[in-house]
């Protein structure tokens, strides 16, 4: 999911059986054309937190002379091992070919390799941002205005929306998976009308300006150089062209997580963004050639992201229902999507009315 640098996110080192031996060939070979690397077997496997669909891995190469591991260089790749059951969320294929057509465009880590499994990914040597740089109102900025040129980005294939075709699917999923009682419970029998009543309600104008999106722009997926203040979107596995305001509203959504935290499933709605940060948000995203936008189109954007807030709520629900299903990682999927239904349900009303 990330590449993370910052030691108090890296867990001890993995045990070797943990990465497939053809993934460990790969590795051999890639380091083995590396004329720095003193010993191309001698790789030393780091487990990165934070991952809720693969495992991620950081793996690393000695260089040089010296002794001690932090004495000397080391020559890093990443390893992302596809979590169970991902065939249900999105097309892997689809996000292989986003991801090499990314990186062609130098907008993201450089492909190295794949194995049955998997894939050897660049290491990108910046830090990842964390749950309260996106309060910091310098990086949020900077973050405006990637998501913007992310937006902007000349991607092959079909320039359709696959938003609502998504959340039916899901729904459909998440029915076939759910225990009646939970199903009953998360009212989930609801959402169909839900969906298509959200669909036809948001029809026509800004609703329909759609854009390449990323659709999990949380703070893990976004790496900052401190050195050059450039940034990085990174994972791509749910990245399709959708309306820009729903991938706005769900970046908002992002700024109540915080997936580090000793709890990393409870959602904190107390740091949403407040009205001064959203304008502030979309102030930055629509600035053009140093130019601001009129107020209007600012709110009227606003307005639009609101309502967007609810077709995330729904979509990172039933996301939670099926991964609950089908992901063995530490985390309390349910809980998580029941956070995401009662968000829905308690704001419906008022965001519809605006």
């Amino acid at each position: 999911m990330v590449a993370i640098e910052n030691q108090s996110q890296v867990q001890k080192p993995a045990e070797p059986a943990r990465i497939p031996k053809e993934a460990r060939r790969l590795l051999h070979d890639l380091a083995a054309a590396w004329p720095n690397v003193a010993d191309c077997r001698a790789l030393e496997v780091v487990p990165l937190k934070g991952a809720m669909t693969n495992e991620v891995y950081q793996v690393r190469w000695l260089t040089g002379g010296g002794e001690a591991l932090k004495e000397r260089e080391v020559r890093k790749v990443l390893v992302r091992i596809y979590g169970e059951g991902v065939e249900l969320f999105f097309d892997r294929q689809d996000e292989l070919r986003t991801f090499e057509c990314m990186s062609r465009h130098g907008q993201g880590p450089r492909l190295l390799g794949r194995f049955p499994n998997g894939r050897v990914e660049e290491f990108i040597h910046a830090r990842t941002l964390s749950a309260s740089d996106l309060r910091d109102p310098e990086i949020s900025a900077l973050v405006a205005t990637k998501l913007r040129e992310f937006h902007n980005l000349d991607m092959p294939g079909p320039k359709h929306m696959l938003l609502w075709d998504r959340l039916k699917n899901y729904l459909k999923t998440a029915k076939n998976l759910c225990p009646t009682d939970q199903a009953n419970e998360l009212r989930l029998d609801n959402l169909e009308n839900e969906i298509n009543t959200l669909e036809k309600e948001f029809s026509g104008g800004y609703h329909q300006l759609i854009g390449f999106c990323h659709n999990d722009l949380q703070y893990g997926n976004i790496m900052i150089d401190e050195e050059t203040n450039m940034l990085t979107i990174i994972d791509y596995e749910y990245a399709s062209f959708n309306p820009i305001a729903y991938d706005i509203a769900n970046h908002f959504c992002e700024m109540a997580a915080d997936y580090h935290s000793e709890k990393p499933h409870i959602l904190d709605y107390s740091k949403y963004p407040d009205v001064d940060e959203q304008r502030r948000f979309v102030k930055n995203y629509l600035s053009t050639s140093g130019e601001g936008p009129d107020a209007e189109e600012v709110e009227n954007l606003l307005q639009i992201v609101e309502k967007y807030t609810l077709a995330n709520h729904l979509f990172w629900g039933l996301w939670g229902i099926i991964s609950d299903h089908v992901n063995d990682i530490d985390f309390d999927y349910q809980e998580y999507a029941r956070q995401r239904f009662e968000q829905y349900w308690q704001k419906k009303p008022a965001v519809l009315s605006l």
